[in-house]
């Protein structure tokens, strides 16, 4: 959850940011406009929400912390909502066990989005007229739900791929998504950078979720760090050899997912003969060997680093290679919804933004001086510092406003699901 403490008071007028919650609003509903009402309520494995759960999870954020607190005689289409739609929120209520979440059938489809468009009717009428006195906290929250929608437009595309996925039908989410660039293969470079110690995380007065804070100072020593993702020519010469065999490679935890899964490539990817071919939101196509390789464990990440004989970066000096480049890169907008090749860097390494988040070396943990707000809002990141990994940089399903340098997404290492990918680093 960001941090009220290192917001601005506003971002901009409140006629601007009720624009904003229009479009931010309108794109997660276009990202399920393509669903059958009953792809709308599956929930394929415990880690996966159905998508109308996401759409309702969104909109009770909005009015729990919104409009129940400061729109005078607000009223809920349906005090329940409050226990279904409750994520994690135990300071606000009773959530709604996660697991349990595809057992909802009712409320259905239809009545999550008049629930939705209820909401944003209350929205329009507490933006158009804020009690004075609580003007800047509404600017503050407003931002703050429009920044955790961004959020589950990344989810929602993550778990309708893993819904779709499990169909023997391999059913298309979107045949018309941009195809991706031809890419001749490229040799890996290296970029050197010197340690030292190094500011690290959020200091400015954009917006930012307490995770990012407060900056500190960390040493960092002498390393390198690849020009790029590893691709999926590359991860298959780890597989063929014997990567997924060889228990020297793996950390013990990871060698036992590795048994107990039954894994031997990464998720969505199919043999076909000797072919291999790749489950995407545009369907099942031909494995792109240029492309990132995508949706592998931390495990795996870091198996193949040491095959490759190199390591994960960690996430400080992935920041400091990343601080004061361009924003740039595939991100939902790009309309891939997929890695896709790069062309050659620069004088930076690519792919730094989008495409694939890059699994650090890093636990997350708090930084130095971190504190989590006080209430419920202070319960969306500091509770979940245990056995989480730290991924930086964003992915092709992230909203392109939504990363920043200093941005930590988290995931336990096993989790596959993810847009997740990986970059190599050494020591110099």
């Amino acid at each position: 959850m960001g941090n009220l403490a290192h917001q601005p008071a506003a971002h901009g007028a409140l006629a601007d940011l009720h624009e904003r919650y229009r479009k931010v609003r309108a794109t997660s509903e276009a990202i399920c406009a393509p669903l059958q009402v009953e792809d709308h309520v599956i929930q394929s494995m415990p880690d996966v929400s159905p998508p109308k759960w996401h759409l309702a999870h969104v909109s009770w954020f909005f009015e729990a912390f919104l409009l129940k607190p400061y729109l005078p005689g607000y009223r809920t289409p349906d005090p329940a909502f409050d226990h279904l739609f409750n994520s994690y929120y135990e300071t606000h209520g009773t959530p709604f066990p996660r697991a349990r979440r595809g057992l909802l059938s009712r409320p259905g489809v239809a009545e999550v989005y008049r629930f939705r468009a209820y909401v944003d009717q209350a929205m329009a009428e507490l933006l158009g007229r804020p009690p004075a006195e609580h003007r800047e906290e509404i600017a503050r929250r407003v931002e703050l739900g429009l920044q955790h929608e961004q959020q589950h437009q990344e989810l929602l595309l993550m778990d309708i791929k893993h819904i779709l996925a499990q169909n023997p039908l391999q059913p298309v989410y979107r045949a018309d998504l941009q195809a991706p660039p031809v890419v001749a293969p490229q040799r890996l470079r290296w970029f050197d950078y010197a340690g030292g110690v190094v500011a690290i995380g959020h200091g400015g007065e954009a917006f930012a979720y307490d995770c990012e804070t407060p900056r500190h100072r960390e040493f960092v020593e002498d390393f390198q760090l690849a020009e790029r993702l590893v691709t999926n020519g590359e991860y298959l010469a780890f597989i063929a050899d014997g990567g997924y065999a060889r228990t020297e490679l793996w950390l013990s935890d990871g060698w036992a997912q590795v048994q107990q899964g039954d894994w031997h490539a990464p998720l969505y990817w199919q043999r076909d003969y000797d072919a291999w071919h790749e489950m995407t939101l545009a369907g099942l196509r031909p494995l792109d060997l240029q492309a990132p390789v995508c949706h592998i464990s931390y495990y795996e990440a870091d198996a193949y680093a040491r095959w490759a004989g190199a390591r994960l970066p960690r996430e400080a000096e992935w920041e400091l290679a990343a601080a004061g480049q361009p924003h740039q890169g595939n991100f939902l907008e790009s309309d891939h919804l997929q890695p896709v090749a790069s062309p050659p860097a620069g004088n930076a390494p690519a792919q730094l933004f989008g495409d694939a988040w890059e699994w650090t070396a890093s636990a997350y943990l708090p930084y130095p001086g971190f504190r989590p707000l006080p209430g419920s809002l202070g319960e969306y990141n500091g509770k979940f510092m245990s056995g989480q990994m730290v991924l930086r940089g964003g992915c092709c399903a992230t909203p392109a406003s939504h990363i920043r340098a200093t941005y930590r997404n988290f995931f336990p290492p096993a989790a596959r699901w993810p847009f997740a990918g990986l970059r190599l680093a050494r020591d110099r």
